[in-house]
Parts: C-alpha cells; sequence; structure tokens
C-alpha cells in the first residue's frame, strides 16, 4: 500500500547531508563526441558527469578540457575502479588520485559503484558483482569508510547490473544495498536501467525492489537505452530511453526528491538534438514530480 508523505511517516533514517545537498537538475555523463554541442547548447544541460578516471594522470589537452568544462558546467566525477568490494581493501594510490580531482572539483557530491575491479591487485576489466553476505557488508563498509576519510564531500554509490546471482548470497540485493547505505551514511546513485535489467532477466516486479530500496538515500539518477540479445536485456549505453525506462524514472520520482539525473551514451551516438529531446523529458517528468506529494510505502510490522 502507498501513502502519501503528509499520510505516512518516514520509517527510515535519511543521512543528515542528504536534503541538504543542491538541485543540480539534467545533465549527460560526457563524452569528447559531443564536446562541441555541448558548449552550443549549455543552456539546456544543467551539469555534467564526468569519468574520474580519464582525469588521473592526465596529458596537458586532457586536463585543459577538464578546465574548461569546469568553466561552463557543474562537475560530477563518477569513478570506475574504487572495487570499493574488494577484500584486499583500498588501491591508496588510486583514492589519492580521485583526492586530488575532487579537490580540484569541488563537487556536490562523487560516486563510483558497489562492485569489485581487482582482485589481488589485477584489474579483472569490468564491474563484477559479490555474493549479498554480510561478511561482504563489513567489506564494503571498511572501504567506504576508508574513501570518506580521506574525500570529505558526499560520497553516492551506484547498483551495478550482474549476469549471476551467487548462492552464496543471504540476503536481497535491495536488503544489501540498504544496509551498506546505513552503516557508511552515503547517498544512492540509482541506475534505473541497471534496476530494469537485473529486475527483467531474473524475473523480479522492479516496484517490488523501489519498494525494497532506501528510496530517500537516492541522490541520483542515471538512465540509459537498453536492448535484447540473447533473450536477455543489456545495458550497452548505445540506445534511446526507452518507455519501460522512463516508466521506472516516473515512479522514482514519485517516490522520492532526486537531486539529479545522467543519460548516458557511451556509442552508436544520435544527433544531439535527440539526446537533448531525451534530457527535456527527464526534466519534465522531475519537474512535475516536485509538484505533488510524494507516495511512501506503508511498511505493515
Amino acid at each position: 500500500m502507498l501513502l502519501t508523505d503528509s499520510a505516512a511517516g518516514h520509517s527510515k533514517s535519511v543521512s543528515g547531508k542528504i536534503p541538504h545537498l543542491p538541485h543540480l537538475g539534467v545533465g549527460i555523463g560526457f563524452r569528447e563526441p559531443f564536446r562541441a554541442d555541448l558548449f552550443l547548447h549549455q543552456d539546456k544541460i544543467d551539469f555534467l558527469e564526468i569519468t574520474a578516471d580519464h582525469y588521473f594522470d592526465a596529458h596537458s589537452k586532457k586536463l585543459e578540457e577538464l578546465d574548461l568544462l569546469k568553466q561552463h558546467f557543474p562537475l560530477i566525477p563518477h569513478g570506475l575502479n574504487l572495487s570499493l568490494g574488494s577484500a584486499e581493501g583500498i588501491d591508496e594510490i588510486y583514492l589519492e588520485k580521485f583526492a586530488g580531482l575532487v579537490e580540484k572539483l569541488n563537487p556536490a557530491w562523487f560516486s563510483d559503484h558497489l562492485c569489485f575491479t581487482k582482485s589481488n591487485g589485477v584489474n579483472i576489466g569490468h564491474l563484477a558483482p559479490v555474493p549479498y553476505t554480510n561478511e561482504a557488508i563489513k567489506i564494503f563498509v571498511r572501504n567506504i569508510s576508508r574513501v570518506k576519510d580521506k574525500i570529505k564531500i558526499p560520497f553516492i554509490l551506484e547498483n551495478i547490473t550482474y549476469n549471476v546471482r551467487f548462492p552464496s548470497s543471504e540476503m536481497s540485493e535491495a536488503e544489501f544495498i540498504t544496509k551498506i547505505l546505513r552503516e557508511t551514511d552515503c547517498g544512492l546513485l540509482l541506475d534505473i536501467t541497471n534496476l530494469y535489467i537485473n529486475s527483467t532477466n531474473f524475473g523480479i516486479d522492479w516496484r517490488e525492489i523501489l519498494d525494497e530500496l532506501p528510496l530517500e538515500n537516492v541522490v541520483q539518477l542515471h538512465f540509459a537505452g537498453l536492448h535484447k540479445h540473447d533473450n536477455r536485456l543489456i545495458d550497452a549505453h548505445a540506445n534511446k530511453t526507452n518507455d519501460e525506462i522512463w516508466e521506472v524514472f516516473r515512479e522514482v520520482c514519485r517516490r522520492t526528491n532526486v537531486k539529479g539525473a545522467i543519460l548516458e551514451r557511451d556509442e552508436n551516438f544520435p544527433p544531439f538534438a535527440e539526446i537533448l529531446d531525451e534530457i527535456a523529458t527527464a526534466k519534465e517528468i522531475i519537474d512535475f514530480a516536485e509538484t505533488r506529494p510524494k507516495l511512501t510505502k506503508l511498511l505493515c510490522r
């Protein structure tokens, strides 16, 4: 059963920092093929998300690009390789580079993924899931705490897609995420395309996942199109946002306040007018939702 916030109390605690974070609006993940179009349409793009790793040990041209982007857009750095789920701990050299970038940009928040990307010091080349166990939670909490000790601005964590579910898991993904967020006082970067893909590929109703997640911890959304390959949905960041994803987007915004949303497009680049149409649609959804009372799941004890 869903009630509006005015009719139902909040049963979960929210990070004290989240309500005070700025509303950045809707933007796009920066990719070089978009560069000229971004500056031609600055008034339609609220902020950019940059891939932090692209600016570590970067050559002068790349750093000049970063300075130019910073002069014209709010920037949010998004990491790929903190490997927060690695039992061996955080790579201190990588963390130092990330901290230096954050200091340079002074962003509203920064982000990385709930996954591991390294094993025994070796990069495995993709965002890998972990079993949803209490032991894995301890590893994430330890590693996230180290990152937060080093970088003193709000840290938000993103859900990933996965192709396997581990028999050793002790809880659902949503419960796993919830426990980590509560123990680390982090925000949630909710990738709604990842959520929809996982729910569909494994036969779960995505609305039930939203019911279980601490949506009051949502800071930012990622959204992108998807496609089907061998009867499975794939998140390739190469397609126009599907109607199903817009439905999830609307439902999330009905339930919680969103500080920012980023459209992801990494290949198969369309005319930039199509990108602007998707950004405009996202803005319309968020703006409309902000005029309506939020829906809150009534938890029956």
